[in-house]
């Protein structure tokens, strides 16, 4: 069983790299207890992709980093069956996929059959190669980074796609003291340096600890609570008469799944605060995080300029906890 200090070392590890940001540590230990992918948004230089390279050094994983682009391929997610005419036989090289942490940077910029070849992975934990599924290593986690929708050159990213990342963690610049350490500690050179061993996490202990996240209780008066918020996000004014001027402002809200990831975040964030149990700020925590990529706004919605993390928030202030 991993100790809980291990995960404090690689906390401590991801803080010498990340400064004035936080809440990305948490969910990025969120995502690799709970084996939940995470969308991380934000404008850049906002250190998304130092981010998740200080957490694949610190959990000793096998990482890699896919610049997504316009002209990238499947075949250059996947890998490819490589013809050996000497033989006339095919082997299999396996693509960057086959990695345990998998960083996708600016995911938005790829097209519809990168993203389609990535969802299967996402969803199954597999990839299908010349007819063949072949199975990805037990700890797999997509750790995508996009950057906002008006920037030149960004596409939305396919609804079934978003579903399936636990998190989209959105970013924004740090404290006036956070960006002067950031300047003051690179100038110095210890940005990014740890003083002793980093972290001697290992892939297996992590795979353990999330065993223990599994079994942190939630009350059934809470699952109530969530499954009641989720459906609340298809039809606000069925949920309570406060809500009835959010009628008509989400096209699609969250499914089933979006309950799901909510409970099970709420579990990894109780486990890292020494809880054995989810308290109701474990899900308000989370609620913005868990729910904002699966809500779709309707067009009365945009124009009114009403933001998808304001109906969340109403929706969890207007609807008791039990």
């Amino acid at each position: 069983m991993t100790e809980p200090t291990a995960i404090a070392a690689l906390r401590t590890h991801l803080a010498h790299h990340i400064v004035g940001q936080a809440a990305l540590v948490d969910r990025l230990l969120i995502g690799l207890l709970t084996g939940g992918h995470l969308l991380v948004e934000g404008l850049p230089g906002l250190a998304k992709t130092t981010a998740v390279k200080a957490l694949a050094e610190g959990v000793h994983a096998r990482f890699k980093r896919v610049q997504f682009t316009p002209d990238l391929l499947p075949a250059d997610l996947l890998g490819n069956e490589i013809y050996h005419p000497e033989t006339r036989t095919f082997t299999f090289e396996a693509g960057p996929l086959f990695n345990e942490i998998i960083l996708a940077d600016e995911i938005n910029r790829a097209p519809a059959k990168v993203q389609s070849a990535l969802l299967e992975a996402m969803a199954e934990r597999q990839v299908t190669v010349a007819g063949e599924s072949r199975k990805l290593p037990a700890l797999f986690l997509v750790m995508a980074t996009q950057n906002p929708l008006e920037q030149s050159g960004t596409y939305p990213l396919p609804e079934a796609q978003l579903d399936r990342f636990m998190l989209h963690v959105s970013l924004s610049y740090p404290e006036r003291q956070d960006e002067y350490d950031i300047l003051a500690r690179t100038l110095a050179g210890t940005l990014g340096r740890d003083d002793d061993e980093a972290t001697g996490l290992t892939v297996d202990e992590v795979l353990n600890a999330r065993a223990d996240v599994r079994a942190v209780h939630c009350d059934a008066a809470l699952q109530r609570w969530v499954v009641d918020v989720v459906a609340a996000t298809r039809a606000p004014e069925k949920a309570s008469d406060a809500l009835e001027s959010l009628a008509g402002m989400v096209l699609v809200g969250a499914s089933p799944r979006g309950a799901l990831a909510w409970v099970q975040s709420a579990q990894a964030l109780a486990w890292l605060n020494g809880r054995d149990f989810i308290v109701p700020d474990d899900l308000l925590e989370l609620a913005g995080d868990v729910l904002r990529h699966r809500l779709i706004l309707s067009p009365k919605a945009l124009v009114s300029g009403l933001s998808r993390d304001a109906i969340i928030t109403r929706l969890c202030a207007e609807i008791p906890f039990p």
